[in-house]
């Protein structure tokens, strides 16, 4: 299971990497192994602005249907559209090919309240 360093974590299993004042966003590599095939992921509409840790997304695979929650304030500026066409790709690429949305963040502080890369690794020491 891969975990990125560089990246934060939410305790929901969402990822977030930070470029200027854009958030990418996913799931983690731990969460697509738990909801096994990914079948369909509905995604927020850009435009949109999103509250950190509210719902964004929702996503099923074979064994479930989860919402997935923001893990950081902001407005949609990209959607991942591939994913509509090949929902597969967070499961084969969850941090690279797999990304969910991009958002222009609207307070650079919420990171305070997410997991480093470490932080998240004890996190699913415990979860297992």
């Amino acid at each position: 299971m891969e975990v990125v360093d560089y990246y934060f974590y939410t305790k929901e299993h969402e990822w977030v990497s930070i470029e200027d004042d854009i958030a990418t966003i996913g799931i983690t590599d731990y969460a697509q192994e738990q909801l096994g095939d990914i079948t369909f992921i509905e995604l927020p509409s850009v435009g949109q602005e999103i509250e950190q840790f509210e719902e964004f997304a929702a996503i099923e695979s074979v064994k479930a249907a989860n919402d997935i929650f923001a893990p950081i304030s902001g407005k949609i500026t990209e959607v991942n559209n591939c994913l509509e066409a090949d929902p597969g790709l967070i499961n084969r690429s969850a941090y690279e090919k797999g990304w969910l949305a991009k958002v222009k963040i609207s307070d650079p502080e919420e990171t305070s309240s997410l997991m480093t890369s470490e932080e998240y690794l004890k996190f699913l020491k415990n979860v297992s």
